[in-house]
């Protein structure tokens, strides 16, 4: 029976899937396969041997794992993409209400005012990078009465969206959007995508919500647009640098407030991850094809 290792933290959630999969537990040295969990690349390398075909990773991003080069290394790895699409679309749909309903402010304020809230009903909602975590936000903003246009790599049709384009119609979506939600991926191409020149183009009085990663927005050009009131505000789940440092201006901006990482924190991510992790070894130990193999070429 193929030996899978589970490590350097053997979640107890992980060894039953691999188990229920049909796998048996064993030393990384011994192993043919290792679900990775709580443990940097360095580690990896430390651990890794020529007989680990396969290699189960339990993000959806996979950056760091690009920057210490250990990807392409002739070994099949398989990240977690589209394990946590509906917790994170959940958390999203969450921070565009609170942005639509003016929540942050109001939860601050010690004196009765009198606010004028908007709502997602009507509203023009673009989503950019369109994957699993944007089409099941699709799917709980639709029922919402929002207007959905969607940005994917090569453009194809999602489903639920008004307007489905390629990254050429990014300034056309920016500038007809009362909130763009970002969910790409970091790649060379996407990293820093929205800068001073696409906050310029930004409807006035927009929302920014990133829940994908930090480093698709240059964070300077971002605190300078929110302090000269050129959107509405933005929502941030993940931030550049990240964690974001005690006294950064973003943490005191009334037009910004930010959750910490939080769209999907361990107590979500260890039950889709062991889905993920039970499916793959199934499908290893069959000889099928895995789901969530990274592609070396593309970066995730």
């Amino acid at each position: 029976m193929t030996g899978i290792y589970v490590g350097p933290r053997p979640a107890t959630e992980l060894v039953a899937a691999v188990r229920a999969g049909g796998g048996r537990i064993v030393p990384a040295a011994e192993a043919s396969a290792m679900i990775w969990y709580q443990g940097s690349p360095a580690d990896f390398r430390a651990l890794a041997h020529p007989g680990i075909g396969w290699v189960q990773l339990p993000n959806a991003g996979v950056e760091p794992w690009f920057e210490a080069g250990v990807i392409d290394d002739g070994r099949v790895f398989t990240s977690a993409a589209g394990c946590y699409a509906p917790a994170v679309a959940e958390h999203t749909l969450a921070l565009l209400l609170a942005a639509a309903r003016r929540l942050p402010e109001l939860i601050r304020a010690r004196t009765w005012t009198h606010p004028s809230p908007a709502t997602l009903r009507g509203a023009t909602v673009a989503i950019v990078g369109c994957g699993g975590i944007g089409r099941a936000l699709i799917d709980m903003l639709v029922p919402l009465g929002a207007r959905v246009l969607a940005m994917t790599r090569s453009g194809r049709e999602v489903p639920g969206a008004e307007v489905s384009t390629d990254p050429s119609g990014l300034p056309g979506m920016l500038a007809e959007a009362d909130y763009v939600v970002l969910a790409a991926p970091t790649t060379a191409r996407t990293r820093a995508m929205i800068g001073a020149v696409e906050l310029a183009r930004m409807k006035p009085g927009s929302w920014l919500v990133n829940i994908g990663r930090g480093a698709l927005v240059d964070t300077d050009a971002l605190v300078e647009a929110l302090r000269a009131g050129q959107l509405g505000g933005a929502a941030l789940d993940v931030t550049d640098p990240e964690p974001l440092p005690d006294g950064h201006p973003l943490w005191t901006d009334p037009r910004a407030f930010i959750t910490p990482h939080s769209a999907n924190s361990e107590s979500l991510l260890l039950p889709e991850l062991a889905k993920r992790v039970r499916e793959n070894t199934e499908r290893f130990l069959a000889g099928r094809p895995l789901t969530g193999v990274i592609d070396p070429t593309l970066g995730y």
